[in-house]
């Protein structure tokens, strides 16, 4: 048993992970959401029906649409999840802006549980090479004691002393900014379609990807999950997605 997975029964000890946690919470997103979007504005909805009974011009709009980069009719759909992660990962996720809309938990209006990140031994831990044409590497045996250590005291000081500010009547807005990106938040995160192909096209690496991606790995982590929901309501986007290199319409 590692330091980090040692069990400790006092108070408000803090918790140690190195997961992501994505659930779809709700949805309204399906495959014939882009062709009727696609075919309404050219032909009405009896067009659409027509189209429907026919998998392979459904199949065949949906890839001309996203291979020549229309990309309106993507957007007519909607995906919420609920998502658990550290805070560093939410910083890089809110820079998706367009089509996204997000609530996280606040630490002004509640105490926040004491839930930290440590990466376990699949993380790679050294980076090599120049911004650009880096790869990361796994790190050593030393490399990753001294991670598990550091993260775990580093920690565990940080919420003791929020804990001592909340207990001398401290505004919990004050108190917080001693705890660490290394915190577990959770959020509410909104999207559709072709938000979200872009947020995947940047924040996950993938042998079909037609443009490189650099990804941290913790957010990738979390793309995805996110991935693996979305493939099973719109298989027949997804597909267009891979074959067309990844790239969001």
């Amino acid at each position: 048993m590692t330091r980090a997975d040692a069990p400790d029964n006092t108070p408000d000890a803090p918790r140690f992970r190195s997961d992501m946690t994505v659930e779809l919470v709700k949805h309204s997103a399906a495959d014939t959401d882009v062709l009727w979007a696609a075919r309404v504005s050219t032909a009405g909805e009896q067009s659409l029906q027509e189209l429907e009974k026919d998998p392979e011009r459904s199949k065949g709009l949906i890839n001309y649409l996203m291979r020549d980069r229309h990309g309106s009719p993507f957007e007519h759909n909607s995906m919420t999840f609920l998502i658990s992660a550290p805070l560093f990962v939410f910083r890089e996720f809110h820079r998706h802006r367009a089509g996204w809309s997000y609530n996280e938990e606040s630490g002004r209006y509640r105490q926040l549980e004491p839930v930290f990140y440590v990466p376990d031994a699949a993380r790679k831990l050294v980076q090599q090479g120049r911004p650009g044409k880096y790869v990361f590497v796994e790190g050593t045996q030393a490399q990753q004691e001294v991670v598990g250590r550091a993260m775990t005291d580093s920690y565990k000081r940080s919420y003791e002393t929020y804990q001592e500010m909340l207990a001398a009547g401290v505004a919990r807005e004050v108190a917080r900014a001693v705890l660490p990106v290394g915190l577990y938040s959770t959020m509410y995160a909104t999207c559709n379609a072709r938000s979200l192909m872009h947020f995947l096209a940047l924040r996950t690496q993938h042998e079909q990807a037609r443009v490189p991606s650099f990804p941290q790995r913790e957010i990738e982590m979390v793309g995805e999950l996110m991935e693996a929901r979305w493939a099973k309501l719109m298989p027949l986007t997804y597909a267009a997605f891979n074959a067309n290199g990844r790239v969001a319409p």
